[in-house]
């Protein structure tokens, strides 16, 4: 099976690791499951509150059962730390229930790196806010986070 590169690759720079945090919020920000599972290798290993997928067939179950319940889903990631193959990111997402209910989740993330830029080890510790549709700070329209649009440090997340 021919290995599919991912740049940026490791080991990271403060610029390449800021980049790469950029692409995942990207990517998660379209809500396409097979599109985001391809950014992991094939046997990626996950910790997400608690669900433990592994490999792609069972990230994409994740994030399909993940996007059908979190309707208007926004995402915002920040570069916390990196050194070699590994990155540290913190994040804010806003979403709503079917009910109407708005709810920002704050967390953060581990992530390790293979040499083709692949993420095969993601551990997210994440907590979640029942907010008001009034306290939502992520407006932009459904997709890709505007670049102007503040990150969570510019909004005091």
């Amino acid at each position: 099976m021919a290995m599919t590169s991912r740049p940026p690759l490791p080991p990271f720079t403060q610029e390449t690791a800021t980049l790469k945090v950029r692409l995942a919020e990207d990517g998660w920000n379209t809500r396409d499951p097979e599109k985001v599972s391809l950014a992991y290798t094939v046997d990626s290993r996950w910790r997400n509150r608690a669900e433990f997928p592994i490999g792609r067939e069972q990230i994409v179950a994740f994030l399909t059962r993940k996007w059908t319940r979190e309707l208007d889903y926004r995402l915002v990631k920040e570069l916390w730390a990196f050194h070699g193959n590994r990155i540290a990111v913190r994040f804010a997402y806003e979403y709503r229930d079917d009910s109407g209910n708005w709810f920002r989740a704050y967390g953060n993330e581990n992530w390790e790196f293979d040499e083709q830029g692949l993420m095969h080890t993601r551990h997210a510790s994440i907590n979640e806010l029942h907010i008001t549709e009034a306290d939502r700070k992520f407006h932009w329209s459904l997709g890709r986070r505007p670049d102007g649009h503040p990150g969570l440090s510019d909004l005091g997340l």
